[in-house]
């Protein structure tokens, strides 16, 4: 990214929309047994678990649990708060001083001090560690030199806006004006790492060091993770239960089997076959609230078919052919709601949410849909496939869904088939490695509670998160302004004529918003899902 709008006022927001609604699940009555450990479902995460080289949901979950940086997103809010923040002052809002609280350790007795940041922020940025959340610090002074856009050779070996000047306190220089640059320092990129990381990777690597309440104590790629609570946790969120044992599972209906067997501690991916039955099975263990996600079908813009003229037609027909609403009540039994921009509804219009602002091209119209596909050209190849995991989310239900719908619109029942990959990590090393030829499923549950975050990581040129490479010279400045903008109701502004520009030219199909959802044995209690629908697994009590 290169910049950061207003988090505190987006914060607030998202505070206020979820202040309606519960977080959390009900409390067993029980001060719970502080040793005992729960097992929760899982995925393999793509890539090992460096704070500033994992930018999925599986691998997130477990840097929650093992890392804590100078801001924390409260669980129940999503309010930005200080954690290892003492002080961070600013007068201009370019150069930051930060002060790091004192009395903080890493897991292996090493202190978390000034350079754990700094260490960790130059080698996240770095070109040569290939990290793939480096555009999370391209709004530090300096990012062009150690990470050129052009891949071309490194110039420096550290950011230029980055300077220890104390044991605990270093400065900040941005490359532009950014007043909402200390609340997005809650994203797990911007995490401390301790000297082990740097003098022996392969095995920091192997057997992960943090800060955070949790230790990684084994990992069985494909089996599970074993994690156990740090007795010697400095932090105030100490965990209420002795561990959690992350279980692989390929399918969540399997998961969601094995809690009904007893075999299984916590479910947060209810399978959208059990839906209609999980108040039934689970009575009141079952927990549904609004999240920050929000599921779009992605284009591979790299290849020609999808980016050649006329094509913004084709993609718009496509949103025309979904029947949301139909696909949401049925498959996902009300658990989704129609789409109908590209952020999420708990950011609030305050926070730049704007309903409607889609328009007629997230409605189901498929007469209108069918003609614009004719002018664009045709389905290229002549068939739509729709890629994507199959492992967890229910997604060959719901992509099935989509591809009858299309089907429907278009008189033709082969005209859009799905394409399942095995494995989400596999999935998205595809994506990764640009092996797309046709829309793929792309779910994004944000970062930080930022209008922000659902646009600049997606849509901007050679973003972190932009897996389809469209860009729009329109769309970065549109950006850039509002990022510079200091007055909130003009940056939230700014960036909905950005997000206009994403739907002139249908960049991504927005789907529906998606709520977090969780199920839990008679084990558990105290079970909540933060407002990025993962659990708050410290806060659980078990027995």
């Amino acid at each position: 990214m290169r910049g950061a709008t207003h988090a505190r006022w987006a914060a607030c927001a998202v505070a206020a929309a979820l202040a309606a609604t519960a977080c959390g699940g009900g409390d067993g009555g029980t001060g719970g047994d502080a040793d005992a450990v729960l097992s929760a479902s899982w995925g393999d995460p793509q890539n090992p678990l460096e704070p500033a080289n994992t930018n999925e949901v599986q691998g997130g979950k477990v840097l929650d649990m093992i890392f804590r940086g100078l801001k924390r997103y409260d669980p129940e809010t999503g309010a930005a708060e200080d954690m290892l923040a003492e002080r961070i002052e600013t007068s201009d809002s370019q150069n930051y001083t930060i002060t790091v609280k004192d009395g903080w350790t890493f897991s292996n007795g090493e202190k978390v001090t000034a350079r754990s940041f700094v260490d960790a922020w130059n080698y996240g940025a770095s070109l040569r560690s290939n990290q793939r959340n480096a555009y999370f610090f391209s709004y530090i002074d300096g990012y062009d030199e150690v990470h050129p856009e052009d891949g071309g050779k490194q110039s420096a070996a550290t950011l230029a806006g980055l300077k220890v000047t104390g044991e605990r306190t270093f400065t900040v220089r941005l490359s532009q004006r950014f007043s909402g640059f200390p609340d997005t320092l809650g994203y797990n990129a911007f995490a401390p790492l301790p000297p082990a990381f740097f003098d022996d990777h392969e095995a920091w690597v192997s057997n992960p060091v943090g800060n955070g309440p949790y230790l990684v104590q084994s990992y069985v790629k494909g089996s599970r993770m074993s994690l156990r609570k740090w007795d010697a946790y400095p932090g105030p969120d100490k965990a209420l239960n002795g561990g959690v044992d992350l279980k692989v599972y390929t399918d969540n209906n399997t998961a969601y089997t094995d809690l009904m067997a007893g075999n299984l501690d916590l479910v947060d991916d209810v399978p959208a076959a059990q839906l209609r039955n999980v108040r039934g099975d689970l009575g009141d263990r079952y927990l549904n609230t609004p999240a920050g996600i929000i599921q779009t079908l992605a284009f591979p813009f790299y290849d020609r078919n999808w980016n050649k003229p006329g094509m913004e037609k084709v993609r718009t027909g496509l949103s025309m052919a979904i029947n949301r609403a139909q696909i949401t009540d049925t498959i996902f039994a009300r658990t989704r709601t129609p789409a109908t921009d590209w952020t999420s509804p708990v950011l609030g219009e305050d926070g730049g949410y704007r309903d409607g602002l889609c328009g007629e091209a997230c409605a189901y119209r498929p007469d209108r849909a069918k003609k614009l596909i004719e002018e664009g050209g045709g389905l290229p190849g002549g068939q739509l496939k729709i890629t994507y995991n199959a492992d967890t989310g229910s997604h060959k239900q719901w992509v099935d869904a989509v591809c009858n719908s299309v089907n429907n619109a278009l008189g033709d029942d082969r005209a859009c088939v799905g394409n399942p990959v095995g494995t989400f990590a596999d999935f998205r090393n595809r994506i990764t490695h640009r092996k797309m030829s046709g829309p793929f499923r792309a779910g994004w549950q944000m970062d930080y509670p930022l209008i922000q975050n659902f646009l600049q990581p997606l849509y901007y040129t050679n973003a972190s998160s932009n897996d389809g490479k469209w860009s729009s010279d329109e769309f970065d400045e549109l950006v850039d302004r509002a990022n510079e903008e200091t007055d909130p109701a003009r940056a939230a502004a700014l960036f909905q004529q950005a997000e206009e520009v994403v739907r002139d030219n249908m960049a991504a199909i927005p789907l529906w918003y998606q709520n977090g959802s969780a199920g839990w044995s008679d084990r558990l209690s105290d079970v909540r899902l933060n407002p990025f629908s993962v659990p708050v697994y410290d806060q659980i009590k078990v027995g």
